[in-house]
């Protein structure tokens, strides 16, 4: 039988044919005849034919466009994230405290919501224990007799026909039968032997109580229906439904989002989870990859959609963009709703001091973390509607404020309720009211801060010529200086609207306050404002647009929301309108400190912050900080003019001397405002009064010494330039 071959046609043609594998063998010199067969043929009837075309006779295999994945386990490098050793819930007290609360309350509520049904379920137990009783005797006859499952084997051989399986079932149910007999009725002789004993006996009663205590529950649990269960089941407790990563991918399918659930339908991995679920504080935290493309952001704007996929509160659910990437969300979901959580105590109720150069606390998290804020450096924009708590938030700021005996406190309250009352006695200012008198002292204050500013910025500019301003911003060090005038100037005003809206003050003092916000945050001059009514007349944009950190509480729409906020903002998802009024006090979407989120600020009411500033009070006047009661002044910080304190230590009967040793004469008049000059510094500061420094020569030990220095003639000269301008002008 001759064997076609395996790549030639009918027509002679050459083609390609499978193998045994499935594949195709294609057979080149072959292929090579019939092209150049096909380009004889394209010679003589096509004359257009591309001769250029040079037919590719093999393929150059390269390497791999993706290298192949390395399996091997990297080695740990230096600084990569690993799990932490202690359990995020418990390395603080409050998260502790808080798991443990919630533990603790839904114990008890289970534990009152039975003990109320107790006699409910005594009466229960009694009218099925005996039933249970003979239903036990029952199945331990029936156990006895060996029957189960045996029987049904004897009665298929009988139905077959065949005695000699059936005689081998029963001979093995007799020998299971017997010992069983054995033991049921020694067993029953015992019991009748020693329940008598122990009735009658002389047996302490606490022992017959707990038996029977034992007995009773396990005769009534054999003998009640399966439907008709002993205890009721608490139906309507504080329970929590456990955070899995099957719910949260549901609930995440259930936003709605495009990019999510085209990529879930390709690849069911795509929602990825780099974390397990763990508990943080009162609840559980789920850190989500989210597929390509789609960013937390996305989800936090459906918070309202994801809680309803996991048919909980919206309260409950709290979802964050993650660290790490934008596609990374931080979901969080509570034991209970926020609003039902008892907030811990402010930790600065009872003790402490504060910097403001340093954070303190002002909030919680959802997960009862404490959330620091800062004072320095930065200005405060708080907006709300009424019984959002505003107000506490704000007055929570200005205490923390009180307890740092450096900082000055003035303070405006427009409201004219006396929400502010109780921090007179550390105010070096204070207003009350929205009549006309006091908008319009307070529209002065706007206007003297402005000048206090021009005035800081000078003593700035000098500070850091000596050094001691080394980013031209007030330190630590220069606030703490006695006499510098560079000590924090804390000014609140609350329901600035008042101010803003008046026909007569408004427009200016809204002008001079975008300059103080501009220029004052590096002199030490901290603006902190609220607001209720929050649009383009009652808050100017160019207010909004300087203030770097801003606390919307409870607003009624979307406007309100952004003007405090910042543009887009309810958008991605950072939404004040879920808030209610008095329900939800003290919460609101914090921006300015990290990423924006939801915080809610420490209550303290009015008691206990009379407390603080009791404490205030005293730490201010140890440091000779207090303000007098009833002044009430803008006086400047003092100020010192060199060319008179020059003239005041001059020495006697010289007629030039040298710049050290008069910064030495300055420093011991004035130790708080020329410690630490040197001759540069002098040389500087004479400068702008036109008064010349020059080389002095003198002759020490014989020698001849030239140093830099002034002649006392230049200086009176200048004394009398600026004089004689001054009378003038």
């Amino acid at each position: 039988m001759t064997q076609e071959h395996p790549y030639e046609s009918d027509d002679g043609r050459c083609e390609p044919a499978a193998d045994s594998q499935g594949g195709q063998v294609v057979p080149l010199d072959a292929r090579r005849r019939a092209r150049q067969a096909d380009e004889v043929g394209r010679d003589d009837d096509d004359d257009f034919f591309d001769r250029e075309t040079v037919a590719v006779e093999g393929r150059i295999v390269g390497p791999p466009v993706d290298p192949p994945d390395d399996d091997a386990v990297p080695r740990l490098r230096a600084g990569q994230p690993r799990e932490p050793i202690i359990p995020a819930a418990l390395r603080t007290w409050n998260g502790i405290r808080a798991m443990l609360l919630w533990q603790l309350k839904d114990a008890a509520y289970v534990a009152g919501y039975h003990a109320v049904r107790t006699p409910k379920y005594a009466l229960k137990v009694l009218w099925y224990a005996l039933p249970g009783l003979f239903g036990t005797l029952g199945r331990l006859l029936h156990w006895a007799t060996a029957e189960e499952g045996n029987w049904a084997l004897r009665q298929y051989a009988a139905d077959r026909n065949d005695p000699e399986t059936w005689l081998k079932l029963d001979k093995q149910r007799q020998r299971q039968s017997r010992w069983r007999w054995f033991l049921l009725m020694t067993g029953g002789i015992a019991a009748a032997v020693a329940l008598p004993l122990f009735w009658f006996a002389d047996v302490p009663a606490w022992a017959r109580i707990t038996v029977v205590g034992a007995a009773l529950p396990l005769l009534a649990r054999a003998g009640r229906p399966a439907d008709a269960p002993i205890t009721d089941r608490v139906s309507h407790g504080p329970r929590y439904r456990k955070l899995t990563a099957e719910l949260v991918r549901r609930a995440l399918l259930s936003c709605g989002l495009a990019g999510i659930n085209q990529a879930v339908a390709k690849d069911q991995h795509a929602i990825s989870f780099p974390q397990d679920i763990h508990r943080v504080g009162p609840g559980h935290l789920a850190i989500v990859d989210l597929p390509y493309g789609v960013e937390a952001a996305d989800v936090v704007a459906r918070r309202g959609r994801l809680a309803s996929a996991m048919r909980l509160p919206l309260d409950q659910v709290w979802p964050e963009p993650g660290t790490g990437h934008p596609g990374r969300l931080a979901l969080w979901v509570g034991y209970e709703p926020a609003s039902k959580m008892k907030q811990p105590a402010w930790p600065l109720l009872k003790e402490g001091k504060v910097d403001v150069f340093k954070p303190f606390p002002f909030a919680t998290t959802p997960r009862m973390e404490t959330v620091y804020a800062e004072l320095m450096f930065r200005n405060w924009l708080d907006g709300g509607q009424p019984g959002s708590g505003k107000t506490f938030a704000l007055r929570l700021k200005v205490l923390a404020a009180a307890l740092d005996p450096r900082t000055e406190l003035r303070v405006y309250e427009l409201k004219g309720v006396g929400d502010f009352k109780v921090l007179e006695p550390v105010c070096t200012e204070y207003g009350n009211g929205f009549d006309d008198e006091t908008k319009a002292r307070c529209a002065a204050m706007i206007s003297w801060l402005y000048k206090e500013c021009e005035r800081r910025s000078k003593r700035i500019d000098h500070y850091a010529a000596l050094g001691k301003a080394p980013e031209n911003k007030v330190t630590p060090e220069l606030a703490s200086l006695k006499g510098s005038g560079l000590h924090p100037l804390i000014v609140a005003i609350d329901e600035i609207q008042e101010l803003f809206l008046d026909p007569k003050y408004g427009k200016e003092a809204g002008e001079i306050c975008e300059k103080v916000i501009k220029l004052g945050r590096a002199l030490g001059v901290i603006l902190l404002i609220g607001t209720q009514i929050p649009d383009k007349d009652s808050l100017p944009t160019g207010i909004t647009r300087n203030v770097n950190t801003r606390y919307c509480m409870s607003v009624a729409d979307q406007t309100a929301n952004d003007m405090i906020l910042g543009t887009s903002m309810y958008k991605n998802g950072y939404r004040a309108t879920v808030f209610e009024p008095v329900v939800d006090a003290g919460w609101g979407i914090l921006t300015g400190l990290g990423k924006p989120a939801a915080r809610r600020s420490f209550y303290v009411n009015s008691s206990d912050a009379k407390k603080v500033v009791d404490r205030a009070m005293e730490l201010r006047g140890l440091a000779g900080t207090l303000p007098e009661p009833g002044t009430q002044t803008r006086e400047d910080a003092p100020t010192f003019d060199v060319l008179s304190d020059l003239a005041e230590i001059w020495p006697a009967r010289e007629s030039a001397a040298w710049n050290e040793a008069l910064c030495t004469r300055l420093a011991e008049l004035r130790p708080s405002f020329y410690t630490g000059w040197k001759s540069e510094q002098l040389t500087s500061a004479l400068k702008p009064y036109g008064v010349a420094v020059g080389d002095i020569g003198r002759r020490i030990d014989g020698k001849a010494v030239t140093r830099r220095g002034i002649r006392f003639d230049d200086l009176t000269a200048a004394i009398a330039e600026r004089n004689r301008r001054s009378s003038s002008g």
